[in-house]
């Protein structure tokens, strides 16, 4: 993009401000700078005037969920289904990993986060042993892509191939990065967090099917005849990836979508529960859960808004494309945003100042026809790390890891 292509797009949005210091760049900067205004979309922020409008949420319904009793009655057909559909080549895994691991005091890419005591054990390491179970059960390697993001992609692809990708396959390794969106103030103005830089932040945890596309990969989904990808989170040491049963269930219910999830283990815990809204699968998050919904009970007396999801799903990949067509909503949310002042300074904000845009997980499970709601045994598939101590943290997923057989 030309210094004139880019003054013409800013015009068009309103935002001339942002080559304020074009002059004062390096050669390199503004060539940085001029190819960061090209590929953001700014026809998103003109939904900033809408931020709040997304919370008016439809009829919720409880949601039918296959339970472990069930999931082990069938437990081999399940599996057969499942193995089958891995050994033809039709599954595929997208990592999550993006995030840093800030809150656990790294500077390094959370996966690279050593939860070993007496040898090391990185999260990568727990996750790809993980899916290497998979492969040693069905004797077929599965294609695993990994998002990375802006701040950690070097990081990432250097870090697993010095470990040899704690011995995956490296041509089943894909790398891409999440889309960026541009962070702006309240009316919609884009701030800078350099003077040759716009502020941005990731495209939420629903960006991650257009990240993939617009990499490139998707032609290789479709060229390896891959009909499903299961997408997980980075931060869970537990969870199984490419689950034959899992799959092999959703596949066997006709369904487009299939979540793990698990029953809650307080009313209050901070977790999306999957559900009905307006009759289409949904999930309604913890802070939504109303007093009539929490004490709801259903046919066996048990909570009807019971199960929580463990960000694991397994997409239909045609049922993706299809509502790739259309935009899926866009969540508007307040954060708080540095940013440079009129006197070129930057300023970290202790309110929120501003607005990010984002899609998220929840409005894809909506926009599908069906979704089967799967439990695993939460001892055995869920240990979240948020923080180092206490609920959700690396001290809790030690002693899971530990009390599953893990030498640490």
């Amino acid at each position: 993009m030309t210094l004139s292509e880019a003054r013409q797009k800013l015009q068009k949005y309103g935002q001339e401000h942002l080559l304020k210091y074009y002059e004062e760049l390096s050669a390199g900067e503004q060539e940085a700078l001029l190819e960061q205004i090209q590929a953001t979309d700014m026809e998103v922020l003109r939904e900033c005037s809408h931020r709040g409008e997304l919370s008016n949420r439809g009829e919720f319904t409880p949601l039918y969920a296959m339970q472990i009793p069930e999931i082990e009655k069938n437990r081999e057909s399940f599996t057969a289904v499942g193995v089958k559909a891995i050994q033809f080549g039709q599954v595929g895994a997208v990592l999550l990993a993006g995030g840093m691991g800030t809150r656990l005091g790294s500077e390094n890419p959370k996966g690279m986060f050593n939860v070993g005591l007496t040898r090391e054990l990185y999260i990568f390491e727990c996750i790809i042993g993980n899916l290497l179970d998979v492969v040693r059960m069905t004797d077929t390697w599965i294609h695993l892509f990994v998002m990375t993001s802006e701040k950690n992609h070097e990081a990432t692809v250097r870090f697993l191939t010095e470990h040899d990708f704690f011995h995956y396959r490296e041509e089943y390794v894909h790398f891409f990065t999440q889309e960026m969106a541009a962070a702006t103030d309240f009316e919609g103005k884009i701030y800078l967090e350099t003077k040759g830089r716009l502020s941005t932040s990731p495209n939420g945890n629903g960006g991650w099917f257009v990240s993939m596309k617009k990499a490139g990969l998707l032609e290789l989904v479709r060229r390896e005849g891959i009909q499903w990808l299961n997408v997980f989170a980075v931060d869970n040491v537990l969870q199984r990836i490419a689950d034959p049963c899992f799959i092999g269930a959703t596949i066997s219910r006709n369904c487009a979508v299939g979540a793990k999830v698990v029953k809650k283990n307080a009313p209050d815990e901070r977790v999306g529960v999957i559900c009905l809204e307006d009759g289409r699968p949904s999930i309604v998050e913890y802070y939504e859960l109303t007093d009539e919904m929490a004490e709801a009970r259903d046919e066996h007396g048990d909570p009807a808004y019971y199960f929580g999801v463990i960000l694991n799903y397994l997409f239909k990949v045609e049922e993706l494309e299809r509502i790739w067509q259309k935009k899926l909503p866009l969540h508007v949310v307040e954060k708080k945003i540095p940013y440079l002042n009129e006197q070129g300074e930057l300023v970290k904000p202790q309110e929120p100042n501003g607005c990010k845009y984002e899609n998220l997980v929840l409005d894809m499970i909506h926009q599908m026809p069906s979704c089967l709601p799967f439990e695993v045994v939460r001892e055995k598939e869920f240990a979240p790390i948020k923080n180092m101590t206490g609920i959700d943290s690396v001290e809790s997923a030690r002693k899971l890891l530990q009390e599953n057989g893990v030498k640490l």
